[in-house]
């Protein structure tokens, strides 16, 4: 029962602005050092790559992502559709 594999950010389409991943900065690459951080821009063209999709990060960091660590967060977009208005926090408390 393995649901939760995290993603290993060899492919394009899993990659999107916005959210948190752990990239390997080319002066990493020997140690495999990982830096953590929001994606600002992906930089890959292609479809998939072996090392990892190429980003930059919201502090301008350039790497390869070695994982998608979650989705973009409300925090980040301000309004990811979660915790807006008073409606939604009753709706999911139990009765």
């Amino acid at each position: 029962m393995n649901l939760s594999t995290p993603m290993n950010g060899q492919h394009r389409k899993d990659i999107r602005p916005g959210i948190l991943v752990d990239i390997v900065l080319k002066a990493d690459q020997r140690t495999g050092k990982r830096t953590r951080g929001i994606v600002a821009e992906i930089l890959t063209n292609s479809v998939s790559h072996p090392h990892g999709i190429k980003v930059r990060l919201k502090d301008g960091k350039v790497g390869r992502v070695q994982e998608i660590i979650s989705g973009p967060s409300d925090d980040q977009h301000g309004n990811a559709g979660y915790g807006q208005g008073t409606e939604e926090g009753r709706d999911k408390d139990p009765l």
